[in-house]
């Protein structure tokens, strides 16, 4: 069976396809299909949209063109700024905060697949297991994305980068699985239940676009027009300029500030109210083209070599999805790892929060700058002294900071380290790891609220949730100049046995600077990319006449997979009933 398309929204769009984003497809007016969509962009998250609202604002301003959302997950495992909720309750208000905000932009739809969102990760191939996990077919949420592309209708799909390095594994899945289902929306043969018994059609959308947030194109009004090739795929990249003005005289740019406002959960309420940047000095919202006319749009393919795992699986997923060039360059050149030999102290240091003579012998790290605004070293800067006593391994931490951050409540509050002053301490046992799932990471917390000390909680790592073996204190300096973190991490914990040799780790301080549970500045021994997510960053442990107890099996992870469902969501119900697109999009009656 063939998609079905008036002759009058065929014209348009073939019309349409050579002449950038300025005027995508618009309806066939009027479309009578309640569940049509122009555009349809697929995101992982509540608010992995913004960036691109000043873009589907000004195409139904400009031309009455129809955007929807589909967002995988609710942003269960994600922060909050605004309170103390987590898993499924967080979810709910990240929902609704993700329709207020691209209300603004004109969007009405938006489609949840309730599938939960862990913790920040940078593995696709983690993100994709846990997504369809047993009792789920492995293509569970390919399935239920190619039912909502055939049941939305669009022309132009919209999704994030696929690609894996330096950005949240979520992302790459969110941008694989949509370039997977606009391709088999349109082949009969695939979920031909969908077909034959649901009484879906087949639906071959024209264009397939990827955000492309790290493209150095020009500013100013100009960038629209300026043809450009993304320097790693060779692929076209195509902009909307956000510097245009609405008709209520604001310029898009403002708009997509005031919708990003209204997450507040993800701590955007603390963005300037008013957009500040001139017109002319405004960059395009940049998109690669990785689909025309229903087609992978092809480019050279540029193999690298000596690919590490995570790389060499996303270069096969490139092949059998038909677009070998998304490969290219796509592994760094990820520098010298760092490395530190930890000694053996002849006595255990006392945990206080403070270094006497002898507790530390070995030498002292520097920690340097990897994300966020750079600072001065009376602003915050760190260094950090190891050493080892029998099966435990000792942290010291001195952080240089001129103010304090937000002081979490110990009790209920002692989570999600990065929102305000904190120190991680990152372990993989035998230096192999692809992601975290498979090594320890502690956020320590150096003071909390009531006058309450240092606590520590495991964060998007093997096991997940408070650490009460792990043995933690602090001094905070009065007047506040900083804060000094101490730790003692038995090496039970890991999720291996620690290999003396190749134990890998990484120690970062987060430097807030305000009161709002955001961050500003962050530091790291291994300072690079991915500094807190990439164990192929992370620096080398050398731990000498370190003999590991026998009998320390690996152990498998445990993810919060708790997510929010659509059913217990008014306003996803009532889209359900306007629309006709079942809950979670799943099988239609």
């Amino acid at each position: 069976m063939r998609p079905h398309r008036s002759l009058l929204a065929l014209s348009v769009a073939a019309g349409l396809l050579g002449s950038g984003l300025s005027a995508p497809p618009a309806s066939a007016a009027p479309h009578r299909d309640p569940a049509h969509a122009d555009v349809l962009f697929v995101g992982a998250h509540p608010d992995d949209e913004y960036q691109s609202l000043a873009t589907f604002g000004q195409w139904k301003e400009r031309r009455g063109t129809r955007t929807a959302v589909v967002t995988i997950t609710r942003g269960e495992g994600g922060g909050n700024a605004a309170g103390t909720e987590e898993g499924p309750p967080l979810g709910m208000i990240r929902e609704t905060e993700e329709r207020s905000a691209v209300g603004l932009a004109g969007i009405r739809d938006v489609y949840y697949l309730d599938k939960p969102d862990f913790w920040y990760t940078l593995s696709a191939p983690l993100t994709g297991r846990a997504w369809n996990r047993p009792p789920r077919r492995p293509d569970d949420t390919l399935e239920r994305l190619v039912r909502i592309i055939r049941a939305t209708t669009p022309y132009t799909v919209v999704t994030m980068d696929p690609r894996p390095f330096g950005q949240h594994g979520a992302h790459q899945q969110a941008g694989r699985l949509a370039a997977h289902a606009f391709r088999l929306a349109a082949d009969p043969g695939a979920f031909p239940r969908q077909i034959a018994v649901e009484k879906y059609r087949p639906w071959k959308a024209d264009r397939l676009l990827a955000q492309n947030w790290g493209f150095g194109g020009p500013s100013g009004p100009r960038c629209e027009a300026r043809p450009a090739k993304d320097p790693r795929s060779g692929l076209p990249v195509v902009g909307v300029w956000p510097g245009a003005r609405s008709r209520d005289g604001r310029t898009w740019a403002q708009i997509e500030r005031d919708a990003a406002r209204r997450y507040v959960t993800q701590g955007f309420g603390s963005l300037p109210a008013k957009v500040t940047t001139p017109p002319e000095r405004m960059p395009c919202e940049w998109y690669t083209v990785l689909a025309r006319g229903g087609r992978p749009v092809p480019a050279p393919v540029r193999a690298q070599r000596r690919l590490r795992p995570l790389y060499a699986e996303f270069r096969d997923w490139t092949r059998r999805a038909g677009m070998p060039w998304l490969a290219n360059g796509a592994q760094p050149a990820y520098p010298a790892r760092p490395s530190a030999t930890v000694p053996e102290a002849a006595r255990a240091p006392v945990v206080d929060g403070r270094a006497v003579p002898g507790e530390y012998p070995g030498p002292e790290v520097a920690l340097g700058h990897w994300e966020g605004t750079p600072c001065a070293p009376a602003d915050c800067s760190a260094t950090a002294r190891l050493t080892r006593h029998r099966d435990d391994l000792y942290v010291l931490v001195r952080v240089t900071d001129d103010r304090q951050g937000a002081a979490l409540d110990a009790r209920t509050d002692c989570k999600r380290h990065w929102r305000t002053d904190a120190v991680e301490i990152a372990l993989d046992p035998g230096g192999r790891s692809d992601d975290t799932s498979t090594v320890l990471k502690a956020g320590i917390l150096p003071f909390t609220a009531h006058g309450g000390g240092a606590c520590a909680a495991r964060d998007a790592d093997n096991h997940q949730g408070p650490a009460r073996e792990i043995t933690v204190a602090s001094t905070v300096t009065r007047p506040y100049t900083g804060y000094t973190v101490e730790a003692r991490i038995p090496l039970a914990l890991l999720p291996a046995a620690a290999d003396p040799e190749r134990l890998t780790a990484n120690i970062l301080v987060y430097d807030s600077d305000t009161g709002d549970r955001t961050g500003k500045s962050r530091l790291a021994w291994a300072p690079y990319t991915g500094a807190q997510a990439d164990p192929y960053v992370w620096g080398t442990l050398r731990l000498p006449g370190y003999v590991p107890p026998s009998g320390r099996p690996p152990r498998s992870a445990t993810l919060p997979l708790d997510a929010a469902r659509s059913a217990d969501s008014r306003a996803s119900v009532e889209q359900y009933r306007r629309t006709g697109v079942p809950l979670a999009g799943g099988p239609r009656a």
